[in-house]
C-alpha cells in the first residue's frame, strides 16, 4: 500500500493532489455553492418588476373605442331600409303608375330615368296571369316580346336622341306603360273581346299605352318635337300585346 501511494505521488508531478479538491470548487461562483444562496427571496423583486400601476377601467370583451373612431361608428338607426338598398321605392312606383294612368300629366324625367324593374316585372306577371285565367298560357310570348321590344326601342332611341339612355330605363318605361294592357286582359276574362267592342277597346288601350310611353321618353330625352315618331314604334309593340289579349 505504501508503494502505491509513493507511485501516485511520483506520477502527479505537477502538484495536483486529490486532497486539495475537497476544499475548492473550480469554475463556479463561491456564492452559488453556499447553501444560503437558495434561501434568498426574490418574490418581492419580481413583484415590483411585473406590477403595473395602470388599471383597466373597461369591461371584459368590450374594447373602448378611441375618440377618433366614435365619429365614424354607424348605428342601426342610420342604415337605409332594406327595400331601398334593393332598389325598391314604393313612392316612385306609385308616382310612375299615376303618370301612366294619366297621359295628360307631365312626366318627371328624374323619376323616369331610374332603372326600376319592380313594377314592370309585376305588370308582366299580371298580364301573363290574366291571360292564363282566360285560357291562354302565353307567358313565354309575353317575356319574349318584351325583351325584343326593349332592345328595339333602346336602339331606336339612342339613334334618334342626342342623349344616351340605358336599356334598363327603356325596359322600366315600357313595363310601366303596360298597365292599361293588363286592365284589358283582366276585362277579357269576363267578356270576349272578339267583336266590335273588343276591337275598339283594344285600339283605345294601344293608343293609351303608346301615348304614355312616348310622353315619358320625350320628356326624359328632351324630344318634345319627336313624340309622334316615338309613339309609332311603341304602338307597334303594344299592338302585339293587344293581339295576344284579343285572340
Amino acid at each position: 500500500m505504501g508503494d502505491f501511494q509513493n507511485f501516485e505521488q511520483d506520477f502527479y508531478q505537477s502538484g495536483y493532489y486529490m486532497d486539495s479538491q475537497q476544499g475548492e470548487v473550480y469554475g463556479y461562483d463561491p456564492a452559488y455553492v453556499n447553501p444560503e444562496y437558495h434561501d434568498v427571496d426574490h418574490s418581492a423583486h419580481l413583484a415590483d418588476e411585473y406590477t403595473t400601476t395602470a388599471s383597466y377601467t373597461g369591461q371584459v370583451y368590450q374594447p373602448v373605442a378611441s375618440p377618433e373612431q366614435t365619429d365614424c361608428t354607424d348605428s342601426y338607426e342610420e342604415e337605409p331600409p332594406l327595400l331601398e338598398e334593393l332598389g325598391i321605392n314604393f313612392d316612385h312606383i306609385w308616382q310612375k303608375t299615376l303618370t301612366v294612368l294619366n297621359p295628360l300629366k307631365p312626366a318627371d324625367g328624374s323619376i323616369m330615368n331610374e332603372t326600376d324593374l319592380t313594377g314592370p316585372i309585376l305588370f308582366c306577371v299580371a298580364l301573363g296571369a290574366t291571360l292564363l285565367m282566360a285560357g291562354k298560357a302565353h307567358f313565354g310570348y309575353v317575356y319574349g316580346i318584351s325583351a325584343l321590344g326593349c332592345v328595339g326601342m333602346y336602339t331606336l332611341l339612342n339613334l334618334m336622341s342626342i342623349y344616351s339612355i340605358s336599356c334598363g330605363c327603356v325596359a322600366s318605361v315600357l313595363g310601366y306603360c303596360l298597365l292599361p294592357m293588363v286592365s284589358l286582359s283582366a276585362f277579357a276574362v269576363v267578356y270576349s273581346l272578339q267583336g266590335l267592342l273588343g276591337t275598339l277597346l283594344a285600339l283605345f288601350v294601344v293608343g293609351w299605352c303608346s301615348l304614355s310611353a312616348s310622353k315619358i321618353f320625350s320628356s326624359t330625352l328632351n324630344m318634345s318635337g319627336q313624340q309622334l315618331l316615338v309613339a309609332y314604334p311603341c304602338a307597334l309593340l303594344y299592338g302585339v300585346f293587344a293581339l295576344l289579349t284579343v285572340f
